[in-house]
C-alpha cells in the first residue's frame, strides 16, 4: 500500500495509485501545511513542484500546495459524497490521479502548471541558540558580537549579532537609567513561557552589568511595518497578505491557548524572516489574563496606549483581554492590505476616541476585497464577546480562497 492512514483514504484516491506507487510521490498524507512549505522551498524543487496532502481543517479533503517562483500556495481540493475531487464545480476528477494528470497539462486558473512532484527530503530543524540555554538562559556577554545597529529607542537599540562566531541573532539592549530593569526583563520573563513558530524564540540574557541584552532569534527583514511600506504592492499581493495574516494568527491563537494577552499588537510588531515567514514579537506588554477566573486584565498602572490599535473597552477602563487583542487584530489587518497605512491617518488619539463612541470603524480601503474587510469588521465589534477567537480567525484566513470566493474569483487575486 502506497499511501499511510486509514483504508478509506487510499480507496478515493484510487486503484491505480495503488497499483503504481511511482504514481503516488505528490501524495504527503497528514503533513501540515508548514512543513509542505518547508519541504517546498527548502528542498532543490523548481517553480511548478506540488504535493497533496490532507486537509489539517477539513477533514476527509485534501489541499494542494504548489511551488511558484519561491512562494508556497494553496488550494483547496474538495470531494463529493458521491465520489469526485475538484477546485471548481466546473471540473469535477473522479479520482486524484486524474485531477493531477489534468493540471500538468494546463494551467487552468492555477498559479502555475504542476511540475515535477515535491522531493521528500528530511528537512532538518535549524540550529539556534535556544538549544544550548533552555535550562541556563544566562550567557556570558562576551560570548555575543554587535554586529550592526538595526533601529534604536528612547528604552535602548536593537543590533544584529552573532553568538559564539557561529550563530545570527537580534540583540536587544536597556539603555542604562531608561527604564526599570525588572520591568524590561519582564519580556524575557514572558518569552521564556512561549514557544511557537509564529512567535520570536527567546534564546538567552545578559544580566549582570550594564547594558542589558534580551538576545532572540534573528529577523533579517525586520518589522511587517517597514516590510509592507517598502514593497507597496510591487510583489506583494492579496495571495501573500492573506498568509501573512493567518501566520499571525496562528501565533495569536497560541498566545490565547496559554491564557496570554499581547496588548500591542500591530505590524510594528511583527517581524519579518527569510521564506515569507513572519512572527509576532515584542512581549514587553503582554500579561497571563486569567484573573480572579475571569478573562480580563485590568492594569493597575498607568501606561501609554496606542490609541489607534487599541480596544474601545481597553482604552475607557483600562481593562484587556484577548478579545481586545482580537480588535487589535483588525487595525493590523488594516495595515496589511494598506501596505502600512497608519489607521485613521491625520486624526489624533482624541479623535479616535470620540469617533468609536459613535461607533465609527476605519472605511473599506480601496483595492480591499469586501471579504477581507468583513473579517476586519467582526474584530471591531463593539460587544468583546462577540468578536472571533483566534483560532477561528487562523482558519478563516488559511481557508480564504476556499471558503469566502469561488475558485475563479480566487484566482482574480493570485498572481
Amino acid at each position: 500500500m502506497c499511501l499511510p492512514g486509514e483504508e478509506g483514504t487510499t480507496q478515493r484516491l484510487s486503484w491505480q495509485c495503488c497499483r503504481n506507487p511511482d504514481r503516488c510521490r505528490w501524495f504527503f498524507g497528514a503533513i501540515k501545511r508548514t512543513d509542505a512549505e518547508k519541504q517546498l522551498v527548502y528542498s532543490e524543487n523548481q517553480t511548478g513542484a506540488f504535493l497533496i496532502r490532507e486537509s489539517e481543517s477539513q477533514k476527509g479533503d485534501f489541499a494542494l500546495s504548489v511551488l511558484d517562483e519561491g512562494i508556497v500556495k494553496h488550494y483547496r481540493i474538495r470531494s463529493l459524497d458521491e465520489g469526485g475531487f475538484f477546485l471548481t464545480q466546473r471540473r469535477i476528477f473522479s479520482t486524484l490521479n486524474e485531477f493531477v494528470s489534468h493540471y500538468t497539462k494546463t494551467r487552468d486558473g492555477l498559479c502555475v502548471q504542476l511540475g515535477k512532484p515535491c522531493l521528500k527530503v528530511q528537512v532538518p530543524a535549524p540550529f539556534d541558540l535556544s538549544y544550548k540555554t533552555v535550562d541556563q538562559w544566562e550567557i556570558d556577554r562576551n560570548s555575543i558580537q554587535l554586529l550592526k545597529r538595526l533601529g534604536s529607542g528612547q528604552f535602548g537599540e536593537v543590533w544584529e549579532g552573532l553568538w559564539n562566531n557561529t550563530t545570527p541573532v537580534a540583540v536587544k539592549t536597556l539603555k542604562p537609567g531608561s527604564m526599570d530593569p525588572n520591568d524590561f526583563l519582564r519580556e524575557a520573563q514572558i518569552m521564556k513561557n512561549l514557544r511557537h513558530p509564529k512567535l520570536i524564540q527567546l534564546y538567552a540574557v545578559c544580566t549582570l552589568e550594564d547594558p542589558i541584552y534580551i538576545i532572540t532569534e534573528l529577523m533579517r527583514h525586520g518589522s511587517l511595518q517597514e516590510y509592507l511600506q517598502n514593497d507597496a504592492g510591487t510583489k506583494i499581493h492579496l495571495t501573500q497578505q492573506v498568509d501573512m495574516a493567518a501566520q499571525v494568527a496562528s501565533g495569536m491563537a497560541y498566545l490565547e491557548s496559554q491564557n496570554y494577552i499581547h496588548r500591542d499588537l500591530a505590524a510594528r510588531n511583527v517581524l519579518v524572516g527569510e521564506h515569507n515567514i513572519y512572527k509576532v514579537a515584542d512581549f514587553g506588554l503582554a500579561r497571563v489574563f486569567k484573573v480572579d477566573n475571569e478573562d480580563i486584565y485590568e492594569s493597575k498602572h498607568e501606561v501609554k496606549l496606542p490609541v489607534k490599535w487599541t480596544a474601545p473597552e481597553a482604552i475607557r477602563a483600562n481593562k484587556f483581554s484577548i478579545k481586545s487583542d482580537v480588535w487589535s487584530f483588525g487595525i493590523l489587518l488594516y495595515e496589511i492590505i494598506t501596505y502600512g497605512k497608519i489607521p485613521y491617518s491625520g486624526m489624533t488619539g482624541a479623535q479616535v476616541i470620540q469617533l468609536l463612541g459613535q461607533n465609527y470603524r476605519l472605511p473599506q480601503p480601496p483595492n480591499c476585497p469586501q471579504e477581507f474587510y468583513s473579517i476586519m469588521l467582526e474584530c471591531w465589534n463593539g460587544e468583546p464577546k462577540e468578536r472571533p477567537t483566534f483560532e477561528a480567525l487562523h482558519w478563516k484566513l488559511e481557508d480564504y480562497y476556499e471558503t469566502v470566493f469561488s475558485y475563479s474569483e480566487a484566482n482574480n487575486f493570485i498572481r
